[in-house]
């Protein structure tokens, strides 16, 4: 198994964006995996009826408020915490339950959706956005006394199918370390209009279909991971780091009984659509990587903190088998580094189209329409 890393702080105080695991693609090569992307995309789903699962539980709707300033105690729905709400959703339910968040509200909690919780949706006002904010990090003890670690570590964890949110600010506020705001294993989760605001670690895309529109993910380091098959469109990737310091890269991570999880090639990747691509702090590598990694950057801006080796492999300056990065139509003062990059693939038109539409994470059956704003 090959460690993957896609977006990260690096040494000498040059960040990097993120990151991603995934099995060897190395014997294989991009090629093929763009072509596994092709044929899927070539599928007639475009007329395909939504999932049967999901179609039901949007026919069965339940909202429920939550603010703290109510004394209710969940009756009618009112509840004073997320975590309050959650816990009251039937297990294994059928129905969509949507938790209002109050406008402007500082939600500090912990909020936990497990596996048999689905169809839940977190939503507040575009203009006022709730935020859920807590500060453990991997190395907290937990009530065992070990380190949570990035499984446990994370302010919002949505281990549950079909979870929507939308106006909704994720946040880790511990001052350094591993601090992750949002960790997601669930499959056929969307993110509309949200805010995922972390340090090290802050969006633990772990595995599942996930789309993530009009979003704005900030961080220090390796600061989006996983294993996830994702669409990123229309989002604000921004890193925050500002110390000039070596940081070293965390290794594959075990969250599963202490055993590495395994995706099957052409089941993860990153593709990043009309993002930006900015830094805050020190100058900024797109991707540093560690065997292969399935990651495609389209119509996306490039910003100038970009470094001349837009992917850097530690301190490895040569292209070498198994790193599977990719570009199309990217422009931006710092676009010029990827095009000096030896092992970026220019892709072509018709490389590209798997990676640009829903169909990429075969969402036509299961990405509803954007929510009013």
């Amino acid at each position: 198994e090959e460690t993957y890393f896609v977006l990260i702080p690096s040494p000498g105080g040059l960040t990097v964006l993120g990151s991603q695991w995934a099995p060897s693609l190395q014997d294989d090569g991009f090629d093929k995996w763009v072509l596994l992307q092709q044929s899927d995309s070539n599928k007639d789903i475009k007329g395909e009826e939504k999932d049967a699962a999901l179609s039901s539980a949007e026919a069965k709707r339940v909202n429920n408020e939550i603010d703290q300033t109510n004394d209710l105690g969940g009756e009618n729905g009112y509840y004073t915490t997320i975590s309050e709400a959650i816990a009251n959703i039937p297990d294994n339910n059928t129905k969509r339950y949507t938790l209002i968040l109050k406008a402007g509200t500082v939600f500090r909690e912990k909020v936990f959706l497990n596996r048999s919780k689905p169809f839940v949706t977190l939503k507040s006002d575009p203009t006022n956005p709730a935020t859920i904010v807590w500060n453990d990090t991997a190395t907290t003890l937990g009530k065992d006394n070990k380190p949570l670690g990035n499984v446990g570590s994370s302010t919002v964890t949505i281990e549950s199918d079909y979870f929507i949110a939308y106006n909704v600010i994720f946040k880790n506020d511990a001052p350094k370390g591993q601090a992750s705001a949002l960790r997601v294993s669930g499959t056929k989760a969307t993110f509309y209009n949200s805010t995922i605001d972390g340090g090290q670690g802050a969006l633990y895309d772990q595995k599942g279909l996930h789309y993530f529109k009009s979003c704005t993910i900030k961080g220090t380091v390796d600061f989006i991971f996983g294993l996830a098959k994702s669409l990123y469109e229309d989002c604000n990737i921004v890193s925050v780091n500002k110390d000039i310091t070596a940081v070293s890269t965390a290794p594959p991570q075990q969250p599963l009984a202490g055993k590495p999880v395994k995706v099957a090639g052409g089941e993860s990747g990153f593709s990043f659509k009309n993002c930006t691509i900015n830094g805050d702090g020190q100058q900024i590598y797109l991707g540093r990587v560690s065997g292969g990694s399935p990651v495609v950057y389209s119509f996306s801006e490039i910003g100038k903190e970009i470094v001349p080796i837009s992917w850097a492999r530690r301190k490895i300056q040569k292209p070498e088998s198994g790193i599977y990065y990719g570009d199309f139509k990217c422009y931006g003062p710092g676009f010029d580094a990827i095009k000096k990059a030896k092992w970026s693939l220019a892709l072509t038109e018709a490389q590209a189209k798997p990676f640009i539409g829903t169909s990429f994470i075969s969402g036509d059956s299961w990405i509803l329409a954007l929510p009013p704003s």
